[in-house]
Protein backbone atom coordinates (compact mmCIF):
# COMPACT_ATOMS: atom_id res chain seq x y z
CA UNK A 1 0.00 0.00 0.00
CA UNK A 2 1.15 3.34 -0.72
CA UNK A 3 1.63 6.35 1.83
CA UNK A 4 2.07 9.40 1.78
CA UNK A 5 4.78 10.75 4.32
CA UNK A 6 3.92 13.30 6.35
CA UNK A 7 7.14 16.20 6.53
CA UNK A 8 8.38 16.49 9.98
CA UNK A 9 6.95 17.99 12.65
CA UNK A 10 8.88 21.35 14.09
CA UNK A 11 8.82 21.60 18.38
CA UNK A 12 10.18 24.82 19.50
CA UNK A 13 11.51 25.89 23.16
CA UNK A 14 11.64 29.50 23.54
CA UNK A 15 14.65 28.90 25.99
CA UNK A 16 16.36 30.63 28.80
CA UNK A 17 19.67 29.65 29.66
CA UNK A 18 19.84 30.95 33.40
CA UNK A 19 16.23 29.33 33.89
CA UNK A 20 17.05 26.09 35.77
CA UNK A 21 13.56 25.28 34.63
CA UNK A 22 14.22 25.83 31.09
CA UNK A 23 17.62 24.05 31.27
CA UNK A 24 15.42 20.69 32.47
CA UNK A 25 12.96 21.36 29.66
CA UNK A 26 15.71 21.47 26.94
CA UNK A 27 17.52 18.28 28.33
CA UNK A 28 13.44 16.41 28.35
CA UNK A 29 13.09 17.77 24.95
CA UNK A 30 16.28 16.33 23.77
CA UNK A 31 15.89 13.33 25.48
CA UNK A 32 12.49 12.89 23.28
CA UNK A 33 13.54 13.62 19.81
CA UNK A 34 16.68 11.38 20.35
CA UNK A 35 14.25 8.60 21.29
CA UNK A 36 11.78 9.41 18.16
CA UNK A 37 14.39 9.69 16.07
CA UNK A 38 16.29 6.32 17.21
CA UNK A 39 12.68 4.38 16.69
CA UNK A 40 12.01 5.88 13.38
CA UNK A 41 15.75 5.24 11.64
CA UNK A 42 15.63 1.41 12.67
CA UNK A 43 15.99 -0.02 9.25
CA UNK A 44 12.78 2.11 7.45
CA UNK A 45 12.80 0.04 4.56
CA UNK A 46 11.77 -2.87 6.47
CA UNK A 47 8.10 -3.17 7.91
CA UNK A 48 8.58 -2.73 11.87
CA UNK A 49 4.56 -3.15 12.29
CA UNK A 50 4.56 -6.21 14.10
CA UNK A 51 7.18 -4.35 16.91
CA UNK A 52 5.22 -2.25 19.17
CA UNK A 53 6.90 0.64 20.95
CA UNK A 54 5.26 1.11 24.08
CA UNK A 55 6.73 4.10 25.04
CA UNK A 56 7.15 5.42 21.93
CA UNK A 57 4.80 8.52 22.19
CA UNK A 58 5.89 10.43 19.69
CA UNK A 59 6.72 10.41 15.90
CA UNK A 60 10.01 12.47 14.60
CA UNK A 61 10.35 15.98 15.03
CA UNK A 62 12.88 18.62 14.49
CA UNK A 63 14.13 20.44 17.60
CA UNK A 64 14.49 24.19 17.34
CA UNK A 65 15.74 25.75 20.68
CA UNK A 66 15.94 29.72 20.26
CA UNK A 67 16.93 32.30 22.94
CA UNK A 68 15.25 34.49 20.91
CA UNK A 69 11.39 35.91 21.82
CA UNK A 70 8.95 34.99 19.74
CA UNK A 71 7.88 37.84 16.40
CA UNK A 72 4.46 39.25 17.11
CA UNK A 73 3.00 36.81 14.49
CA UNK A 74 4.56 33.66 16.56
CA UNK A 75 3.28 34.87 19.71
CA UNK A 76 -0.11 35.55 18.29
CA UNK A 77 -0.20 32.08 17.23
CA UNK A 78 0.88 30.73 20.54
CA UNK A 79 -1.09 32.74 22.22
CA UNK A 80 -4.19 31.07 20.43
CA UNK A 81 -3.23 27.29 20.87
CA UNK A 82 -3.05 28.07 24.37
CA UNK A 83 -6.62 29.58 24.59
CA UNK A 84 -7.54 32.69 26.51
CA UNK A 85 -7.72 31.25 29.85
CA UNK A 86 -3.98 30.25 30.03
CA UNK A 87 -2.73 33.65 28.07
CA UNK A 88 -1.05 34.76 31.54
CA UNK A 89 1.05 31.67 31.23
CA UNK A 90 2.85 32.98 28.37
CA UNK A 91 3.18 36.76 29.05
CA UNK A 92 3.55 38.39 32.77
CA UNK A 93 0.62 39.93 33.95
CA UNK A 94 -1.80 39.86 30.40
CA UNK A 95 -5.37 38.87 30.37
CA UNK A 96 -6.64 39.16 26.76
CA UNK A 97 -4.43 38.52 24.05
CA UNK A 98 -4.77 42.33 22.99
CA UNK A 99 -3.10 42.80 26.25
CA UNK A 100 -0.39 39.99 26.11
CA UNK A 101 0.63 41.57 22.73
CA UNK A 102 0.57 45.08 23.95
CA UNK A 103 3.05 44.09 27.55
CA UNK A 104 4.95 42.21 24.72
CA UNK A 105 5.67 44.89 22.58
CA UNK A 106 6.70 47.12 25.71
CA UNK A 107 9.10 44.49 26.86
CA UNK A 108 10.45 41.05 25.65
CA UNK A 109 10.38 40.08 29.04
CA UNK A 110 6.97 40.03 29.68
CA UNK A 111 7.42 36.51 27.40
CA UNK A 112 7.63 33.84 29.99
CA UNK A 113 10.09 31.20 29.62
CA UNK A 114 10.00 28.47 29.40
CA UNK A 115 7.59 27.38 25.86
CA UNK A 116 7.69 24.81 24.15
CA UNK A 117 5.17 24.89 21.10
CA UNK A 118 4.41 22.16 18.55
CA UNK A 119 3.63 24.38 15.24
CA UNK A 120 2.24 21.67 13.13
CA UNK A 121 -0.21 20.06 15.81
CA UNK A 122 -1.41 23.12 17.30
CA UNK A 123 0.00 23.19 20.63
CA UNK A 124 1.94 24.60 23.17
CA UNK A 125 2.90 25.23 26.79
CA UNK A 126 4.86 27.33 29.15
CA UNK A 127 5.31 24.86 32.00
CA UNK A 128 8.46 22.95 33.11
CA UNK A 129 6.21 20.26 34.32
CA UNK A 130 6.74 17.26 32.46
CA UNK A 131 3.59 15.82 32.47
CA UNK A 132 2.57 19.11 30.81
CA UNK A 133 5.12 18.92 28.28
CA UNK A 134 4.93 15.21 27.02
CA UNK A 135 1.21 16.24 26.67
CA UNK A 136 2.16 18.74 23.74
CA UNK A 137 4.72 16.16 22.54
CA UNK A 138 1.62 13.35 22.53
CA UNK A 139 0.55 12.28 18.75
CA UNK A 140 -1.96 9.75 17.95
CA UNK A 141 -1.03 8.43 15.04
CA UNK A 142 -3.69 6.91 12.40
CA UNK A 143 -3.92 3.97 10.83
CA UNK A 144 -5.04 4.53 7.19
Amino acid sequence: MFRFHKPVDIVTLFHKPSSQASVRVATLLKQVSANATEVATEDQASDHSHQTHPHRQRQEFDLNITEDPPTADQLQTILEYVGKSKISSIIQGASTEKDALKKFKESADNFKRPVIVDWNNGKAVASDKESEILKVLEQVESKE
